[in-house]
């Protein structure tokens, strides 16, 4: 049977605590199961009271039954929140069924366990940027010019020819632009009007300022009031085991980029992953800036937003003002957290004995999340979550595809660096279809002011025999890791830009040997390496690569490695940190953030031959080493000009970078003999 809403949705409707609920009581619960999106009730008889222990979560355990139950064939995955009145008071939301039994038995969240989420503090949304929607700044114009000019044709009309405040102030911004169009200075009359204005403004907004106050007031009495008047009885202890019916949306992501992120947000398994519930064309990127719901409307709560969409949908279980609860059990249970809120279309219901769902679609981002307890979520309408916009471009040589996706991060640290990641990686993996034996240059930037220069930026070449993506997205990971674990203060990312070109095949190479012009040099010398290398399958190629010998080189032999870039093999440091063990060293634990990233700009990369010296040297005196030093010193003050290297970041002392077309898999060794006059 079609409903309508038990109340409105501007005020909270009357509740009854968990403690007045007694086995016997007949109650109704709302919730929306078709495309129709009308309110349809179903009966739920109380079966009694639940406590599993001292600090557990009380619920209410209860049997579902009427033609809507009938219809679904039981309590189904997304009637989660689902809010149930017994004589007019709502006691909570509908949240769990039990594992391993019917589905027309469930349990209820009571809600004097889910309202004190409005209470709890937000800490989440504080690095969002200044920034003005110009869509809604318009609209607002134009809203408030027909205002305007209805309130002047209605004083017109009666006969009223006072000159108000908005008049005077308007009077006063046209003299000025006048004044300053003409080039002359402002007149006295223009400003005893904004004065005017201003006096005759300010008694409107203390009575404004006033009326708040009193609202806020009565409002803390009144929930005062409710707090104690409510009592506690020993509920009966079960050992029954709840399972959440709740499901999880991804759309975008193929099924390697969703068994990822599945591993990263859902490691126990206990939600339902669905490869839909997107946003349609129509609504992508859609904000809705005045929406409003009902208890047992369906929405949804989102972390990724576009092409690539995260989220999950559920039901509404109460309204108070633009503040909603839904769920009545935790989306993630991240506490406080920074989410979108949108609204949902129910499609309609799959039945089952245990895996039966309610499937929807996410729509238009109407709100924010904030809390993501136990009890359940919470959020406010009309408030948005400060977002991270990635853009990743992917181009596939071989299949000459050149693909923009783009999509929009919440701004949580908890979930930023592997929905970046994972992000990347579907887009890579879409456009190019087969990552096994294929080779894959990934770009990055990341607009942030967790450095001073505003931008982290990184290239690397990557190869793999099995999946190439898996490998490729480890320092865009680590980059928005980083800067996400700044201990100095929660950074902003303005937002990140990903570049993947991909190739299909193999693009390795070998050193095969490295010839240096001469053997015999000084400190500050330049010496050339004639190359060779070895590509995979391919002809031998020269290359000529200069290395300059460091000022302080003391004299004596100087051992130097000439390898590829990749100092440390991305695949052992993935699986290191996916097992959970912590791969930072003590030296690094001491870098700052901004210290962190620059090391990662400044790393060798794959397709790179690297000339330095090698760990083990023949050891100098210390005198040979004080007298290098001081002839450094020397020449250093002896330079006037650094305009040279303005742009660039500075050289490592005794080392040399050549970027090639393939990824250097070796290392060989040479040496030189240093003489110092």
């Amino acid at each position: 049977m079609m409903m309508s809403a038990p109340a409105t949705g501007l005020a909270m409707d009357p509740i009854m605590p968990h403690s007045q609920v007694t086995g016997g009581m007949v109650g109704t619960a709302y919730t929306v199961v078709d495309s129709s999106g009308e309110l349809k009730d179903f009966q739920v008889d109380i079966v009694g009271n639940m406590d599993n222990g001292k600090g557990s979560q009380p619920m209410i355990m209860a049997k579902a039954s009427g033609p809507v139950i009938e219809q679904t064939g039981g309590i189904l995955q997304g009637m989660s929140g689902s809010p149930v009145y017994v004589d007019g008071y709502l006691i909570g939301a509908v949240a769990a069924g039990i594992k391993g039994m019917t589905p027309y038995t469930f349990f209820i969240t009571p809600i004097d366990e889910m309202t004190p989420l409005w209470s709890m503090p937000d800490r989440k949304n504080k690095t969002k940027l200044s920034t003005i929607n110009i869509k809604r700044a318009a609209e607002k114009r134009e809203q408030e010019a027909k205002e305007k000019k209805k309130q002047q044709e209605e004083r017109a009309k009666a006969g009223d020819k006072k000159v108000y405040g908005d008049e005077l102030l308007d009077r006063a911004r046209a003299a000025v632009k006048a004044d300053k169009d003409k080039g002359k200075e402002k007149p006295a009359a223009a400003k005893a009007g904004e004065k005017a204005a201003e006096k005759t403004a300010e008694p409107a907004k203390v009575a404004v300022e006033t009326v708040k106050k009193e609202v806020t007031k009565t409002e803390k009495a009144s929930k005062a009031a409710k707090a104690k008047k409510a009592k506690k009885d020993k509920p009966v202890k079960t050992a029954l085991k709840s399972e959440p019916k709740d499901v999880m949306y991804f759309s975008g992501f193929n099924q390697a980029g969703l068994d990822f992120l599945k591993r990263q947000l859902d490691p126990q398994d206990s939600y339902t992953f669905l490869p839909m519930g997107a946003p349609t064309s129509a609504e992508m990127g859609r904000t809705v800036y005045n929406a409003s719901l009902v208890p047992g409307a369906a929405v949804g709560v989102a972390v990724a937003y576009g092409d690539f969409a995260v989220g999950a949908t559920g039901t509404v279980t109460a309204v108070d003002g633009d503040n909603i609860l839904a769920f009545g059990h935790p989306f993630l249970h991240r506490g406080n957290v920074n989410y979108f809120m949108t609204d949902a279309t129910v499609v309609g219901t799959i039945s089952g004995q245990s895996n039966g769902m309610k499937v929807a679609n996410i729509g238009n981002i109407i709100g924010r999340i904030k809390q993501d307890r136990a009890t359940g979520i919470s959020g406010t309408l009309g408030e948005f979550p400060s977002v991270v916009p990635i853009k990743v471009n992917v181009r596939d040589n071989s299949l000459a595809r050149n693909v923009n996706y783009g999509a929009r991060i919440a701004y949580d640290e908890d979930f930023l660096p592997q929905l970046s990641g994972g992000i990347a990686y579907a887009a890579l993996s879409k456009t190019s279809d087969n990552l096994s034996g294929s080779t894959a240059k990934v770009g990055f930037k990341i607009r942030t002011d967790a450095v001073e220069k505003g931008v982290v930026s990184r290239d690397n070449m990557f190869y793999n025999t099995a999946d190439v993506g898996q490998i490729a997205m480890a320092e865009l990971i680590q980059a928005v890791s980083t800067i996400c674990q700044n201990t100095d203060k929660e950074s902003d990312i303005i937002d990140v830009q990903v570049n993947i070109t991909v190739d299909d095949g193999r693009k390795t190479a070998s050193i095969v040997s490295a010839v240096p012009d001469k053997k015999k040099v000084k400190p500050g010398d330049t010496v050339k390496f004639t190359t060779t290398i070895k590509p995979y399958r391919k002809s031998q190629e020269t290359l000529i690569i200069p290395y300059t010998v460091p000022e302080a080189q003391p004299a004596g032999t100087l051992n130097l490695d000439i390898r590829g870039g990749g100092l440390t093999p991305v695949t052992s440091l993935m699986l290191l940190q996916q097992a959970g063990v912590d791969v930072t060293t003590e030296a690094e634990s001491k870098l700052t953030t901004a210290a962190k990233l620059q090391k990662l700009e400044k790393a060798g990369r794959n397709n790179e031959i690297v000339i330095a010296p090698g760990a083990v040297q023949v050891p100098a005196s210390k005198t040979a080493i004080l007298q290098a030093k001081r002839d450094a010193a020397r020449k250093s003050r002896e330079k006037v000009s650094n305009l040279d290297k303005l742009g660039k970041q500075p050289a490592t002392p005794g080392e040399t970078k050549f970027t090639t077309s393939y990824i250097i898999d070796n290392v060989i060794h040479s040496t030189l003999t240093v003489e110092r006059d």
